[in-house]
């Protein structure tokens, strides 16, 4: 099992993982020297995670690595996965507003089966299923009040990108009231690309954007560009392009 924390990677790395390969990045903001506020988990038995933290550098870098240090403990020696995250879940709630920071944080976990996934989220972190040829299979909803207005049609994904509220998250880890979004498993075809994010990634890039430099090629290009582009944007804004700097964090996964 692996868990990154308060990384500034200078590129992304891939390693074999789970019959497939597995891209992963982790990087603070450019602009500032403090705290990477994200994390990510990967473990062999068929998880991964990532968490982004809130309530300031310091706070929200504790919120995450609690949050991901409580999952990795529940995974430990477990015979259910899915028993497990949901325990990591519960404990990570209990730890992290025992910090007593008014800190919180986000957590995207993907389960990996036979062929299958299954995902749990709590906020605006991100997950995507995407084909080869570019259907989306999957797409989580983020718990803020922008991420609801564009599943009810009310908002599209381009608008949203520059609205006023759109870093609102109505729902963490650590808050009162937290609840997982838990789907069903979701056969995977050969070739599909899982993507587990922080909103540094998808606040730069638009989600067709995203969709369209992982469904194919070379997993290690792929996470490049990602991480290229999402940097390139917080460094040198361009009109009509979104741009938030950010720390990034990503996990990308393809079968064999």
């Amino acid at each position: 099992m692996t868990i990154l924390l308060d990384q500034d990677m200078p590129e992304p790395v891939c390693a074999p993982f789970a019959a497939g390969n597995l891209a992963y990045f982790s990087a603070r903001k450019e602009e500032g020297s403090g705290a990477n506020e994200d994390g990510a988990l990967f473990d062999q038995k068929g998880v991964l995670a990532v968490a982004d933290g809130a309530g300031g550098q310091a706070a929200g870098a504790r919120a995450s690595r609690c949050a991901l240090e409580r999952l990795h403990e529940a995974l430990e020696g477990a015979e259910s996965l899915r028993d497990a995250i949901m325990s990591g879940f519960e404990r990570g709630q209990e730890d992290v507003a025992g910090l007593g920071l008014g800190a919180a944080t986000t957590l995207a976990v993907v389960e990996m089966g036979e062929g299958t996934v299954r995902t749990y989220h709590v906020g605006d972190s991100f997950i995507l299923v995407v084909g080869q040829r570019g259907r989306r299979k999957l797409q989580s909803i983020s718990h803020s009040p922008v991420g609801y207005a564009i599943e009810a049609g009310l908002l599209d994904e381009d608008e949203a990108l520059h609205h006023k509220e759109r870093h609102l998250v109505s729902n963490l880890l650590g808050a009162p009231g937290m609840h997982v979004e838990v789907t069903s498993p979701l056969r995977l075809a050969a070739r599909d690309t899982v993507l587990l994010a922080s909103d540094g990634l998808t606040d730069n890039l638009h989600v067709e954007e995203v969709v369209e430099i992982v469904r194919k090629g070379p997993l290690d290009k792929a996470a490049r560009r990602l991480a290229d582009t999402a940097r390139q944007r917080m460094r040198a804004p361009e009109p009509e392009q979104p741009s938030k700097p950010d720390d990034v964090t990503f996990l990308l996964y393809r079968g064999g």
